[in-house]
């Protein structure tokens, strides 16, 4: 019986509990900017699950009141114009979520990954998100925190795994100040890999392509770092806007990178995998496009057959029909988006 309990509070990292450790899209900046393109969650729910939605964050301050609210903006610095998280994301997805639950199909959960890129990590931002979370916590895929870092519990499924990104200030209050058997809300990335100091831009390029995975990621997970988040660079020297033809070399590369992170026992994404000529921009910006449908058609194939967790991309309608997809019923009709703008 201690075995069975031991087992049931702390084992290795179990990969398969997201999609079974297939791929699914990460609906990149999905947010308006400057009160425009508004629909973006409603696009992302509407491409099929799972699906990962990306919502960067920001902390404004009414100057009228002194009081502080999250926001879902694409600068540090907001207006007040922008939609609150609650708003823009919580309350957009409650139909999903409420009829995910009824149904109760759990093996299918969780149904959407809510992905935070804050844009600073002030302690009034940080603390206000956890509140937040708690409010919503019998939506969210939580664990229980055991009293090692690197004894791993198993997440118990619900329809949406919020995940963060690889700040040690956000670690003091997503995880360092949760008690141990408290439930974690939210779980965050390994730490990015340590450019050597000094280097010109052109060779730091090329150091990214020619360093072995096991010297870019070399920590373990814990209980709270589950995910590795990558930028190209890795893959192709110069990233999206240098990459030539797709080869052999760069989908052996690809593989590597995505196989050390699942030995190691973590999920991984790759960002951000863009193809467009410039008059399909939709605010999408050209930093991370390879230039044409079909040089991102090959990456995205490549990642797919890869195990790449999450793809991201600004494309969520383009991407998905090469993805294993499940639940359709619950992807709202497109005649019912509706999307606070305050």
């Amino acid at each position: 019986m201690a075995a069975a309990l031991s087992t049931a509070v702390a084992q290795g990292p179990d990969l398969d509990f997201l999609n079974h450790n297939h791929p699914i899209l990460d609906a990149h900046n999905c947010y308006p900017y400057e009160g425009h393109w508004s629909d973006r969650v409603q696009r992302a729910l509407r491409s099929g699950f799972p699906v990962s939605i990306e919502q960067d964050l920001a902390w404004y301050v009414d100057p009228t009141t002194g009081k502080g609210r999250v926001v879902v903006s694409h600068t540090p610095k907001p207006t007040g114009e922008e939609p609150t998280l609650r708003d823009y994301f919580f309350e957009q997805v409650r139909p999903v979520i409420e009829k995910a639950i009824a149904q109760n199909k759990k093996k299918e959960w969780p149904l959407v990954v809510l992905h935070f890129d804050f844009k600073d990590n002030q302690p009034a931002i940080l603390n206000a998100v956890w509140q937040l979370l708690g409010e919503y916590e019998p939506w969210l895929s939580t664990a229980v925190k055991t009293d090692d870092p690197h004894q791993l519990s198993p997440i118990e499924r619900r329809p949406i795994l919020a995940i963060t990104e690889d700040s040690d200030e956000q670690q003091k209050v997503f995880y360092d100040q949760v008690p141990v058997g408290a439930k974690l809300r939210i779980f965050g990335a390994a730490h990015d890999p340590v450019n050597p100091k000094g280097m010109p831009m052109q060779e730091l390029m090329h150091w990214a392509v020619v360093t072995p995975p096991e010297q870019l990621l070399t920590e373990r997970p814990t209980n709270y770092r589950r995910w590795v988040n990558s930028s190209w660079y890795p893959v192709e020297e110069g990233g999206q806007n240098h990459a030539g033809d797709w080869t052999q070399a760069d989908d052996a590369r690809l593989r590597a990178l995505v196989d050390h992170a699942h030995q190691l026992g973590y999920w991984i994404r790759f960002y951000t995998l863009d193809g467009f000529k410039p008059g399909d921009d939709q605010g999408w910006g050209e930093y991370y496009n390879f230039g044409s449908k079909d040089a991102v058609i090959l990456r995205w194939k490549a990642a797919i057959a890869a195990g790449v967790n999450f793809i991201a991309t600004d494309q969520y309608e383009d991407l998905p029909p090469y993805l294993k997809q499940y639940a359709r019923d619950l992807r709202p009709a497109a005649s019912a988006a509706s999307t606070p703008t305050h």
